[in-house]
């Protein structure tokens, strides 16, 4: 039986776990929590690892389980040090009933270096009463001195067949039918990402009975918003063609509707080799600079499209 939240009526907040049970997978770090757990107090914690995993889930059940204050703030919106001076030592100064308060910085690698920096002053500050719970998908990207007053922990997906068992379960509960082909393929598609599975689900599911009727309910896949989570796998296959097209990695970034290309970013450097062999150098060069100069545009996609005109040219094949 998977535990449900009946306030919400979107599947990837009415299943959200709230208690270390119903998380999925991940049972080494369970266990480690746990054991925190039963001491009313946490160390200052990073989860890392792929999207759609279940870190941001893992740090919000850790605060609802200390029952504690706790404020979230979602660093890739509010990423400056203005966050950190104002929003999070606010927030750590501020009197409290209970022992212990929790600060949630989700997606912390899109923190500036200064926010950061300033970051580690106020978890040093504030080491009595509050503790700190970081997610990224980059560990690397958070500086060294915050990793070293924190527990680094790496959010390893589920299998996809915990997985498909997870949601097989939440659409039995949800009296859907489906074909475990139906099933498979969306498990296949977005796997590692849970978040994106539960969302295809839901946006899938077809209601034949009476206006009203909960019955009747089944899931239907609409192949034409089966929109692949590893697009990136068709950019890299367009530029390792003998003539890379423009166009056709243009529509294939526009089909997938991607509005951060961070991810897309770091793909593309780290698969140099596979698409500009002996030109791994100029690539990081080109990367480096359009993923910086995309902190300044209002339009990323149109900063992306310029970045992948660079490596187009460093992809075509050389005249000897």
């Amino acid at each position: 039986m998977v535990i449900t939240n009946r306030d919400h009526t979107l599947l990837v907040e009415k299943y959200r776990p709230t208690t270390l049970e119903g998380y999925v997978g991940n049972e080494n770090i369970k266990k480690t929590i746990a054991q925190y757990l039963d001491q009313n107090d946490i160390q200052n914690l990073i989860f890392y690892g792929p999207a759609g995993t279940g870190k941001t889930t893992l740090a919000k059940l850790i605060a609802l389980q200390l029952q504690c204050d706790f404020t979230y703030i979602n660093a890739s919106d509010e990423r400056g040090i203005e966050t950190i001076r104002e929003k999070v030592a606010g927030f750590a100064a501020a009197a409290s009933f209970k022992p212990l308060k929790v600060v949630i910085l989700d997606e912390a690698d899109f923190l500036t270096i200064q926010a950061q920096a300033s970051l580690r002053n106020v978890i040093e500050t504030f080491s009595r009463s509050t503790r700190f719970i970081l997610t990224c998908n980059y560990v690397e990207r958070i500086i060294d001195p915050l990793q070293s007053r924190c527990q680094v922990l790496k959010i390893i997906p589920p299998s996809k067949g915990d997985v498909a068992q997870h949601l097989a379960g939440i659409m039995e509960q949800e009296g859907v039918s489906f074909q475990r082909d139906d099933l498979k393929t969306i498990v296949n598609q977005f796997y590692p990402d849970l978040r994106k599975c539960l969302n295809t689900i839901q946006l899938s599911i077809v209601n034949d009975g009476l206006k009203g009727s909960e019955e009747d309910k089944y899931l239907r896949i609409d192949k034409s918003v089966l929109v692949s989570s590893n697009y990136m796998t068709g950019v890299l296959k367009e530029l390792t063609q003998k003539k890379p097209s423009f166009t056709n990695i243009r529509q294939i970034i526009a089909n997938a509707n991607i509005q951060d290309f961070e991810e897309l970013y770091r793909f593309l450097y780290d698969n140099a080799n596979v698409y500009a062999s002996g030109s791994e150098g100029m690539v990081a060069v080109y990367v480096n600079e359009y993923s910086y100069q995309a902190n300044f545009r209002i339009d990323k996609e149109i900063n992306a499209m310029a970045l992948i005109a660079k490596l187009i040219e460093l992809a075509k094949p050389r005249v000897i």
